[in-house]
């Protein structure tokens, strides 16, 4: 059963190498899935495990943390992260890789205070390790920022536990067309204060130019035509001189009677010599040819006769008025028909849209509306759960040693439509009965925070998809079943989350899937520190330590395997 739940968790850590940082030479130490327990005496370099942490996870760097003797301190974690997540994301967005679900994370820290750090084997700077740190571990301490430390997470805590995504989905879709048709209707409103001002040129162009109905080409046309019509007079003399001298119907010899007789005497030669009867042939064609040609005068010397003047005229002033609106609308014709058409279009756009507005704020009216009603009922929903996350937490704190402590998580609503909602969400502790609710983390020492922290990540656990959570004096001021009780919390929690936990209790320690212990040796020039996996009977002895300060006494043992046995039955229920 325990196998099957520990089976959903996804982003864990697996493997965390230290060199030179603190007391710590070099240590590796490997964790899994579960409950894993660091335990040690008082300064034996507990704080450097956790500190190391901090360093993968974007926390700023002291040098003073630095091995003395040394000028570097290096960490390195080694992760299992699904891809398609958003911390797959942030690495790739870094340029690194996860490879077959691996990431590998290191940073190093120099004396004179330089940091590099490598995500996924890429370079990148520590406010990636930070971003990366917030999808992947949250860190439940004294000193450290917890996770539902703003009043965003808390909300999205809420909805976690509320179950409430479907609709909050439905809300932003909702929420997202309404603030798209309010900015539709803004610029449609903003535009019609100038479109009187548009309207009444676009009018007159569109008129003037519905007026005149341009086509392509005209222009060339009309000043081929108007060069001819001014040469008219010329023309025709050249034309009539000529089809006299082709045809002339004078008693003149032509052109045509002239090749007639010369064609007639080559072809009375021709009965003697052939070769000129071919040339009497050609000479009937050219005969034929200057008929057609001066048919062809006659015709333009008639179309010339009348009305040239007037017609000129006429294209004179064709041609001037589209010179005119070719100044106005375009260095050409083309792009005078061409802004005729979009003008007309443009026209239609701006008469209709009055009708637009008027549209527009109907459908801005009804999307309003919708969003209203879901803001609603998000805000019952939330509601709702406040209620439940409130009693849950606050028996959970009653088996942890803070049975006066209670969670107070308010909704209030506004009139301000924000993509989560119209509601403000504040997760808050009273410390006693009677005491004014505060922020989670003021007017909690750092043990009873752990704890708050505990009974809250505990409940959220069972409804949402956990993260690896760091636990540190989880267990201060906490002694006897209150203590079983953490380390059952902590077990639960393990089930469908990662969890390590430095503790100094033997009680907490005994429900572990994973024990390390950090051991300190102290010689005459040095102070080391190593971390070791305990196991069967070192695990006993140092459980019984953790129990009474004496690791190597029978009776200790006997309560540290009894403590263990009832750990391993509610573990593995």
């Amino acid at each position: 059963m325990a196998g099957e739940a520990r089976s959903k968790v996804t982003n864990l850590i697996e493997e965390i190498s230290i060199r030179d940082l603190g007391v710590i030479a070099e240590a590796k130490l490997q964790l899994g899935p579960g409950l894993t327990v660091l335990t040690g005496e008082t300064g034996a370099g507990k704080t450097m495990v956790l500190t190391a942490l901090g360093l993968l996870l974007g926390e700023r760097s002291d040098s003073s943390a630095i091995r003395q003797g040394q000028e570097q301190a290096f960490v390195e974690g080694r992760w299992m992260v699904p891809n398609h997540t958003s911390a797959a994301e942030i690495v790739s967005a870094a340029g690194g890789q996860i490879d077959n679900g691996e990431l590998i994370v290191n940073r190093t820290v120099a004396r004179d205070g330089r940091n590099r750090s490598a995500v996924g084997g890429a370079s990148a700077p520590v406010a990636v390790l930070a971003s990366l740190g917030e999808k992947l571990v949250a860190v439940h301490g004294q000193s450290d920022q917890i996770r539902l430390k703003s009043a965003v997470a808390q909300r999205e805590a809420l909805d976690q536990f509320s179950g409430v995504a479907e609709l909050l989905q439905n809300y932003r879709e909702a929420f997202e067309s309404w603030k798209s048709a309010q900015q539709r209707l803004q610029e449609l409103k903003e535009a019609s204060l100038t479109r009187e001002t548009e309207l009444q040129s676009l009018r007159e162009a569109v008129d003037e130019l519905d007026r005149l109905q341009p086509k392509v080409g005209e222009d060339v046309e009309l000043s081929e035509k108007a060069q001819r019509l001014t040469h008219s007079e010329e023309l025709r003399i050249a034309a009539s001189e000529a089809h006299e001298m082709i045809s002339s119907e004078n008693d003149v010899d032509d052109a045509i009677a002239m090749v007639g007789k010369a064609r007639r005497i080559l072809e009375s030669a021709s009965a003697h010599d052939p070769e000129l009867g071919k040339i009497a042939e050609s000479l009937r064609e050219l005969g034929f040819q200057l008929g057609e040609n001066a048919a062809l005068l006659s015709g333009y010397l008639a179309s010339q006769e009348a009305g040239g003047a007037s017609e000129l005229e006429l294209i004179q002033l064709r041609r001037a008025e589209l010179t005119a609106v070719m100044r106005k609308y375009g260095p050409s014709l083309e792009e005078v028909i061409s802004f005729h058409e979009s003008a007309t279009k443009r026209l239609l756009d701006l008469d209709s849209s009055d009708e637009q507005i008027e549209k527009l704020e109907t459908e801005v009216d009804v999307i309003f509306a919708q969003v209203e009603d879901l803001a609603g009922q998000i805000t019952a929903v939330r509601k709702h759960a406040a209620l439940r996350l409130e009693q849950a937490v606050t028996e959970e704190l009653k088996t942890l040693a803070m049975g006066g402590a209670t969670l107070v998580v308010t909704v209030t609503e506004s009139t301000d439509y924000q993509a989560h909602g119209v509601d403000q969400v504040s997760i808050q502790l009273a410390a006693y009965p009677g005491a004014e609710p505060r922020p989670i983390g003021k007017g909690a020492s750092g043990g009873e925070l752990s704890r708050i922290m505990l009974a809250i990540e505990v409940v959220l656990a069972r409804t949402e998809q956990a993260l690896t959570f760091i636990f540190d004096e989880v267990d201060a001021g906490v002694g006897g079943a209150a203590a079983i009780e953490v380390g059952r919390r902590l077990a639960q929690l393990a089930k469908v989350a990662q969890v390590i936990v430095v503790t100094h209790l033997g009680q907490v320690a005994a429900f572990a899937n994973q024990h390390l212990r950090v051991l300190k040796t102290v010689g005459d020039q040095y102070t080391a520190s190593d971390v070791v996996t305990l196991h069967g009977e070192d695990r006993v002895e140092e459980i019984a330590r953790m129990l009474s300060g004496m690791a190597e006494s029978d009776t200790s043992k006997a309560s540290a395997r009894e403590l263990m046995v009832r750990a391993s039955e509610f573990v593995n229920q």
